[in-house]
């Protein structure tokens, strides 16, 4: 997790956050009020293709870019409000955990930071992945708007796990059309840029792994905890992300 904040040393990282912002913002609004689903809360994302590619591309640049250009497609769109701090750290997690746990999901997941087509881990890892931090950030988002009484829990968190999850998918196209130039011809893959050693497999990043798996399906399928309000199993899930998210 340390790269999150040592990536701000480096220079090379500053300016990929920012191509990531600029990008994401730049098509969130430009969809912001295409197919609205809950006007001025959520609307059909096409923005959601980027994410993973971002994440796995850009690592903690990522990551920064996808939580800041939410913020800003939110305050030029017209949607900027108490909600827009869930949504910050929400799509923060879209970017931290493709990246984080591309090597940690065991033994679903690459030995590598590396995409390898070819690889049957890279395709279980990118669909497992894409569906735990899709729901992982609708768990988070939804927890917080339902607490401001904004939109009730179980509809939010449904409908945003569903728009980022069909992205996501669809994403992986946009993934493999850029790999090759971005990494082995610009070299901007951020374990290059950054210079980090190829990943020595722990206990405790396997363990904050699946804590965040749990999280996030306990999170999207609050009936696995009949005795407890959906909200507040939303709630039980938003901690054990921030958990698991803190051990990868």
């Amino acid at each position: 997790m340390a790269n999150i904040f040592l990536m701000w040393r480096n220079t090379r990282m500053i300016v990929l956050v920012a191509v990531c912002a600029a990008i994401y913002a730049a098509t969130l609004i430009a969809f912001k009020t295409a197919i609205p689903l809950i006007p001025g809360i959520t609307e059909v994302r096409v923005a959601n293709v980027f994410p993973m590619t971002f994440g796995l591309l850009f690592g903690p640049a990522g990551a920064w870019g996808l939580a800041f250009g939410n913020l800003i497609g939110d305050i030029f769109g017209g949607t900027f409000g108490p909600g827009s701090l869930a949504g910050f750290f929400g799509n923060f997690l879209l970017g931290y955990l493709p990246y984080t746990m591309w090597t940690a999901l065991v033994p679903f997941t690459e030995r590598s930071y590396g995409w390898n087509g070819k690889s049957w881990r890279s395709w279980t890892g990118y669909t497992l992945i894409t569906l735990v931090s899709s729901a992982a950030c609708a768990v988070v988002i939804g927890a917080f708007v339902d607490a401001l009484g904004i939109v009730p829990y179980e509809v939010l968190s449904k409908l945003i796990t569903v728009n980022n999850t069909i992205g996501g998918l669809i994403g992986i196209v946009l993934l493999i059309a850029v790999y090759d130039v971005t990494v082995n011809q610009l070299g901007l893959l951020w374990t290059d840029i950054m210079d980090v050693p190829e990943p020595v497999r722990s206990r405790t990043g396997s363990l904050g792994a699946w804590i965040v798996t749990a999280g996030a399906l306990i999170g999207i399928a609050p009936s696995l905890v009949p005795s407890l309000p959906a909200p507040t199993v939303g709630w039980l899930g938003t901690v054990l992300i921030v958990a698991g998210s803190l051990l990868l």
